[in-house]
């Protein structure tokens, strides 16, 4: 078997790979958070929210295939299997069943703010390690922070 060799050193290649596999995990975790809140929200602002949460899981899976594409380029191989998903997971979801569109909201948001914190760090730990790595997290976390912000105007009061 050929091994993909890296064009980084390998301490730099093992922060790189720690990152992008950890982003990894919140990525494929976060795409299936939206699906099941997408299935499962009821309430008067069902269609838009809906929709809405196709935006995140489109950008979950395909920031998924980039960061998944990033680590083999490093000769890293990553590990996107269903196993390995549910035991490194830990972003907040939903609750079984059905699901209120404020409730959906609040857990998106929730799910969101936990995901852009860990990239901050994992941003930090790469800055010197390998900044094209840094720099796809960067553009990850542009991303889900603009989705947040779509989230959380969602819920805001007309007393706010």
């Amino acid at each position: 078997m050929t091994v993909v060799k890296s064009t980084i050193p390998d301490s730099a290649r093992q922060v790189a790979g720690e990152a992008l596999q950890n982003t990894l995990v919140d990525l494929l975790g976060l795409s299936l958070i939206g699906k099941q809140a997408h299935w499962n929200i009821v309430g008067p602002r069902f269609r838009s929210i809906h929709l809405q949460l196709d935006e995140v899981v489109a950008a979950a899976r395909s920031f998924a295939d980039t960061v998944a594409e990033r680590s083999s380029a490093l000769g890293l191989p990553p590990d996107g299997r269903p196993e390995t998903i549910a035991s490194a997971f830990t972003l907040p979801g939903p609750k079984d069943g059905w699901v209120r569109d404020t409730e959906v909201v609040e857990v998106l948001i929730e799910a969101l703010e936990s995901a852009v914190a860990r990239l901050r760090e994992r941003i930090d730990a790469t800055e010197k390690a390998d900044p094209v790595t840094q720099d796809l997290l960067i553009a990850i976390t542009a991303e889900l922070e603009k989705q947040r912000w779509m989230f959380a105007a969602e819920n805001v009061s007309h007393d706010d």
